[in-house]
């Protein structure tokens, strides 16, 4: 079984308005998943510089990012990266360049997890309903261009308010979300902004993760699904 994790960190700031990369990565401990999709892992302006400094991520942590073929400051692309743990076979990644308004965009990584080879994609989609679509849309062309069939997990930050309408119904075709529950706000959590969802699994348990860390670190709080692929 593999456990994923889907993590807005808001680059390190947390509610005190303090930034603080070494919190985010005690709430993630606290977590353990095997599989983790982060959202605004990188500094929006300048050089876009990672949120976590490398170094943290060697000394005081199980999991590597997944290294996307860029030799820039940052983690990921567009603030997406996605945290695998150290060793873990990465047999393919790609960085989504998808229609937005905004700066946005996703990635993906073919990788094994478990013994199992699964696909994940990690996004941060539009604030506008109308780009969302769009961008759900390029997504799941990209997924199906693939050339191999995996067991496969969409995480992130899909800014949908409605319970099932927008981009969660051009998802929910054919990936259903598991019912994590609400996670933003981290303070008072009522909008269920953050999503997991799935094919080719069988969800065992599921959650949103409200430690009292977690409730500082960040203005969403991380959502996780232990999942065994059918």
């Amino acid at each position: 079984m593999i456990k994923v994790v889907s993590y807005n960190i808001h680059k390190g700031i947390g509610l005190d308005r303090q930034r603080d990369p070494r919190r985010i990565l005690d709430v993630l401990r606290e977590i353990d998943g095997d599989v983790i999709a982060l959202q605004e892992a990188d500094r929006r302006f300048g050089t876009k510089a990672r949120v976590i400094p490398q170094h943290l991520m060697d000394e005081h942590s199980p999991w590597a990012p997944v290294t996307i073929g860029h030799d820039r400051a940052s983690m990921g692309f567009h603030g997406n990266a996605l945290l695998v743990r150290k060793g873990s076979a990465v047999q393919s990644c790609a960085t989504l360049h998808i229609p937005a308004l905004e700066p946005r965009g996703a990635i993906r990584a073919d990788v094994v997890a478990g013994g199992t080879p699964i696909r994940v994609l990690g996004m941060h989609l539009d604030l506008s309903g109308l780009w969302r679509r769009k961008q759900a849309r390029a997504i799941l062309a990209h997924i199906d261009a693939c050339p191999a069939r995996l067991p496969t997990v969409l995480m992130g930050d899909l800014n949908e308010w409605t319970p099932a309408g927008g981009c969660l119904h051009d998802f929910g075709r054919d990936y259903p979300s598991v019912p994590t529950g609400p996670s933003f706000h981290a303070r008072r959590p009522v909008g269920r902004l953050d999503r997991i969802m799935t094919r080719g699994f069988r969800v065992v348990e599921y959650g949103v993760h409200a430690s009292a860390t977690a409730r500082r670190a960040s203005d969403h709080l991380p959502i996780w699904a232990v999942l065994e692929p059918e």
